[in-house]
């Protein structure tokens, strides 16, 4: 008898860990031609989701990067992403006094004159929880796209940041 419930137990802690979803993930970010423009990683931490960001083989300067609602990453302009990831319904952009896009990050990344840049932000305003009403997997996934320019903050709907430029897509 005490062996049934504890296999139980053991079954019933699976299938909770499984509904939170993956503690982790890690996507490829790939350029308009082709090239692999680095990745991101998605991590649960208790104040949201720490989001590192490593670039390579982007244009030298500051570049915009949002999470998209749609799980599409299609060249050569990345337009199937669609708009912010924003199940809010806020206006854009962290200086914005409506609130921000749960897709969007508290400042761009800078990119060297090698050509690579990195940033980790922790966000809470999404959830790798499938449940989750701000879940990067409602309806099939997201994706983190990467914008030709740097991020105002405060224009909508993208922050004045331009085309796409890169783009990885965000699924369970």
């Amino acid at each position: 008898m005490r062996l049934r419930w504890v296999a139980g137990f053991g079954l019933a802690m699976a299938m909770t860990a499984a509904a939170q979803g993956p503690k982790e993930i890690k996507v490829k970010l790939t350029s308009s031609s082709g090239q692999d423009a680095g990745t991101a990683t998605f991590k649960t931490v208790k104040k949201g989701v720490k989001v590192s960001i490593n670039l390579k083989n982007i244009p030298f300067g500051d570049h915009a990067v949002h999470i998209h609602q749609n799980a599409v990453c299609d060249v050569p302009d990345f337009k199937g992403a669609g708009p912010h990831f924003n199940p809010d319904g806020k206006k854009h952009g962290y200086m914005n006094a409506m609130g921000h896009h749960n897709g969007d990050f508290p400042k761009s990344v800078s990119v060297g004159e090698d050509h690579t840049g990195e940033a980790t932000f922790v966000l809470d305003s999404i959830s790798l929880d499938p449940k989750a009403s701000n879940s990067l997997f409602l309806n099939g996934g997201t994706s983190i796209v990467v914008h030709e320019k740097a991020d105002d903050e405060k224009t909508d709907p993208s922050g004045a940041s331009g085309n796409r430029i890169a783009c990885g897509v965000i699924k369970n």
